[in-house]
C-alpha cells in the first residue's frame, strides 16, 4: 500500500497492525540496511503487507502480488501535485514477477482511477517527453556571485528547461549571504572549494540552518591553514550520533545525519585517514539501522495477531513451515526452531497443541530435503565437541559411544521423531564416514603406524600403541632391536624408561582423553591434563594417563617426551661420572627438586648420599667412581666439580640456565 508522506505511512501501518497483525514499512528516509531488513521480513513471509512511499518504485525487487494506492498526490518540493500516469505505472509495475501477472488498485479512501489512466498503465502507453531538464555545467568560479549566475543560466535550446534549484544551489545561495563565508570565499580556488562543500548532501532533506551551519564550519576548516577537518571535531560529531535510544523519528534523523558524515569521510582530500572514519561512520549507521528496524517491527508487527487472523479466514488445519535458518513458524508465528534434526518448541501446553501439530507436520514433510542438504555438506560443517557430541553447524545430532576399539567408537543418533528409519540410517552413515576421516586426520602418526608394513614383532607393539591411542605403553621385555626398532623409529615410536610412545600427538590430547573415557565408560575430567607432569586423580585407572602419554615416576606422572628430554640431559651430566642434579632438570619434568629423584631413578640412574648431598650414578657406572679428566685422580676431579655441583651455588644456577636454553 503506497502513500506519499511519513504520516500517512505510519497511520496505514498502524491500521494494518490492528486489523491484520502487522506490516513492513519502506520509506526513502530509511537507511539501505533498515529498508532491506524490512523487505526481508516481508519476503520471508513474517508479514503479508508492506506500506511504503514511492521509494517502493525504485531499486527494490520483491515478490508482490498487488499494489494499492492510498494517495494519488505527492509533495514534489514545491507543492502538492497529482502523479502522472507514467509515475503511477512505475510504482504499480512492482506487482508481478516475470511471467506472473500482478494487479494494482486503490484503497477505500481513494476514488478509482480514470479508465484512460488504467488503460495507459496496463498498455504502457504514455505521452512522449517534450522537454528535458537542464543545468549549466560550464560554471564560473571567479566569485560566488558569478557562480550563482552561471547556475541560474537558462538553456538556449527550446526543448530544454532549466532545472529547479537543487540542494547544492540553495546551500550556495545561503552561504553566499553569510558575511564570514563570503569573506573567505575569495578567488577561484576558494569558490571552487565552497562549491564542493555545498554538494555535501543533507539526507534529512530539510536544508535547515543546522545543515548550512555545518557546511560553513566545514568550509572554514578546509580554507584554513591546515586544509583539513580536525579529527577531534569529527570524532565529537560522530560521538553525538552513536546512540540507539529514542523513538523511530529520532533514529531516522540520526541515520540521516551520519550518512552525511559518511559522504564527508569519502573525501580523502578533506580528512586524514579517511578509511578509519568511513569504518566508524558505517558502524554507527549499521547500529542505528538495526535499532530502527527493531523499533519499526515492535510498533507495526504483532505476529500472534497475524497468525490468528490468517487462521480465522481460512478453513482447515494450521499451516506450518521451516525457514532456511531452521526457524519453525505456524501461520507466520514463530513456535520453535529446528536444532539439527530435533524440534525445540518455544512453549508447550494445550493452547499450543494445534500449532505444534502443524509444526511437526511441516517438519516431517521436509526432512527428506534436510537430510539431502546434510549429506551435501562439506567436512567443515561438522565438528566433534569436547563432550563427545557430533555437531552439524553447531547443532548436536549424535553422540559417540563405546565401539569395538578406542579408535573406532560407535555412534548414537540424537533422539528425534522427525526421521524415519531409512533417513536415520543415512544420517548415521554420513556421520560415520566423516568421523573416520576426522580421526584419521587428528591421529595422523597413529594412523600411519597402524597401516604400515612392519615385521611381526613390531606389529604387536604397534597394536598395543593403537589400543593406548598413541600414548605410553610399558614394555614386557627389552625394547625391539635391529630392523624392528629402526622401522618403528621411522614411524615416530620412541623408547624411554621401559616404555614406548608415539611422538607428534600433542595436538590430540583432548581427543585421546575423550576416546579413552568413552571406550572405558568413564567420565571425562575437566580440565583434561596436559602439563609436563601431574598428580593422578584418585580412582582413575592408570590406563587413562598412559593414553595421554604419561608415565608413572613416583607420586607424579611425567609426560614421556619430558622423560626422554630429562634422560638426555642427565646422560650429558653423567658422562663424567656421578653428578648433582640441576634445578633446570626439575623444570623439565614440571616439578620440584624432590620430584626429580623418582624420575631419574625410573630412568636407571642410581642415587647415592654423599657429604655434599644427593648425587646420581649413570646406568652401568661403578658406584663412587668417575672418569678421569686430564690425568687427575678421580677424587680430585670430583672435588673440582663439587663447587659447581652444589645446588645452592651461583654456578649451579648458571648451569641450570644453560640446560633450560
Amino acid at each position: 500500500m503506497v502513500a506519499f508522506s511519513v504520516e500517512d505511512v505510519y497511520a496505514i501501518a498502524e491500521f494494518v497492525r490492528r486489523r491484520r497483525g502487522g506490516t513492513a514499512v519502506v520509506m526513502g528516509a530509511l537507511s539501505p540496511r533498515t529498508r532491506n531488513a524490512q523487505v526481508g521480513m516481508f519476503q520471508a513471509g513474517e508479514v503479508d503487507f508492506l506500506v511504503a512511499t514511492d521509494a517502493i518504485g525504485m531499486g527494490l525487487n520483491m515478490d508482490l502480488e498487488h499494489v494499492f494506492f492510498a494517495r494519488r498526490a505527492k509533495f514534489d518540493g514545491w507543492g502538492m501535485r497529482r502523479l502522472l500516469p507514467a509515475e503511477l505505472a512505475q510504482i504499480a509495475g512492482r506487482a508481478g514477477r516475470h511471467l506472473r501477472d500482478g494487479s494494482f488498485g486503490v484503497t477505500g479512501d481513494l476514488g478509482p482511477f480514470e479508465p484512460e489512466v488504467v488503460e495507459a498503465i496496463e498498455e504502457h502507453r504514455f505521452p512522449p517527453l517534450e522537454t528535458l531538464q537542464w543545468r549549466n555545467a560550464a560554471l564560473d568560479f571567479r566569485s560566488t556571485g558569478a557562480l550563482l549566475a552561471s547556475l541560474e543560466r537558462r538553456p538556449d535550446d527550446p526543448q530544454l528547461m532549466r532545472a529547479r534549484e537543487a540542494d547544492d544551489h540553495m546551500a550556495l545561495g545561503a552561504l553566499a549571504r553569510d558575511p564570514e563565508v563570503a569573506a573567505l570565499a575569495q578567488g577561484q580556488a576558494a569558490v571552487r572549494l565552497l562549491w564542493q562543500v555545498c554538494q555535501v548532501p543533507d539526507f534529512r532533506k530539510t536544508l535547515s540552518e543546522a545543515h548550512t551551519g555545518l557546511l560553513a564550519r566545514i568550509f572554514g576548516h578546509l580554507i584554513g591553514p591546515a586544509r583539513r577537518l580536525p579529527e577531534d571535531w569529527i570524532a565529537r560529531q560522530m560521538a553525538r550520533l552513536d546512540r540507539t535510544d529514542g523513538d523511530i523519528d529520532s533514529l531516522t534523523q540520526r541515520i540521516a545525519h551520519v550518512r552525511t558524515w559518511t559522504y564527508v569521510s569519502h573525501r580523502g582530500d578533506w580528512i586524514a585517514d579517511p578509511v578509519q572514519w568511513q569504518e566508524r561512520a558505517r558502524a554507527i549507521e549499521d547500529k542505528l539501522s538495526d535499532a530502527l528496524h527493531e523499533r519499526l517491527t515492535e510498533r507495526f508487527v504483532d505476529r500472534r495477531s497475524a497468525a490468528l487472523v490468517r487462521r480465522m479466514e481460512r478453513p482447515g488445519p494450521l499451516i506450518g513451515a521451516v525457514r532456511g535458518d531452521g526457524q519453525v513458524v505456524v501461520e507466520g508465528e514463530h513456535v520453535g526452531r529446528l536444532d539439527g534434526f530435533r524440534f525445540i518448541a518455544d512453549a508447550e501446553g494445550g493452547d499450543m497443541a494445534p500449532a505444534l501439530l502443524a509444526a511437526h507436520r511441516a517438519l516431517r514433510a521436509g526432512m527428506g530435503r534436510r537430510v539431502k542438504q546434510f549429506e551435501a555438506e562439506d567436512d567443515a560443517a561438522f565438528a566433534l565437541g569436547d563432550d563427545g557430541r557430533l555437531l552439524w553447524r553447531g547443532a548436536p545430532v549424535a553422540r559417540l559411544e563405546r565401539g569395538p576399539e578406542p579408535m573406532k567408537p560407535g555412534l548414537r543418533l540424537r533422539r528425534t521423531d522427525l526421521l524415519d528409519s531409512a533417513l536415520q540410517a543415512r544420517v548415521v552413515s554420513h556421520l560415520a564416514r566423516w568421523l573416520e576421516r576426522h580421526l584419521a586426520g587428528s591421529f595422523g602418526p597413529l594412523a600411519r603406524l597402524i597401516t604400515a608394513e612392519l615385521p611381526q614383532g613390531a606389529r604387536g607393539l604397534a597394536f598395543r600403541l593403537a589400543e593406548a591411542l598413541g600414548g605410553a605403553v610399558r614394555l614386557d621385555g627389552p625394547p625391539p632391536a635391529g630392523a624392528e626398532r629402526s622401522a618403528l623409529i621411522r614411524l615416530g615410536v620412541r623408547f624411554v624408561a621401559r616404555h614406548a610412545y608415539l611422538v607428534g600427538q600433542e595436538a590430540s590430547v583432548r581427543l585421546r582423553a575423550l576416546l579413552w573415557a568413552i571406550h572405558h565408560g568413564a567420565p571425562l575430567p575437566a580440565p583434561v591434563p596436559s602439563a609436563a607432569s601431574v598428580v593422578p586423580l584418585s580412582g582413575w585407572k592408570p590406563g587413562f594417563y598412559a593414553a595421554l602419554g604419561y608415565i608413572e615416576a613416583g607420586p607424579r606422572l611425567v609426560r614421556a617426551e619430558r622423560l626422554q628430554r630429562l634422560e638426555g640431559e642427565a646422560r650429558k651430566l653423567g658422562a663424567q661420572g656421578d653428578f648433582v642434579p640441576m634445578p633446570a632438570m626439575a623444570r623439565i619434568v614440571g616439578g620440584s627438586m624432590d620430584d626429580l629423584a623418582p624420575a631419574l631413578s625410573l630412568l636407571g640412574f642410581r642415587r647415592r648420599q654423599t657429604e655434599h648431598g644427593l648425587v646420581f650414578i649413570p646406568p652401568g657406572a661403578a658406584e663412587g667412581k668417575t672418569k678421569r679428566r686430564r690425568g687427575k685422580p678421580a677424587a680430585s676431579a670430583r672435588a673440582q666439580d663439587q663447587r659447581p655441583s652444589d645446588p645452592h651455588s651461583p654456578f649451579a644456577a648458571l648451569k641450570g640456565l644453560k640446560l633450560a636454553r
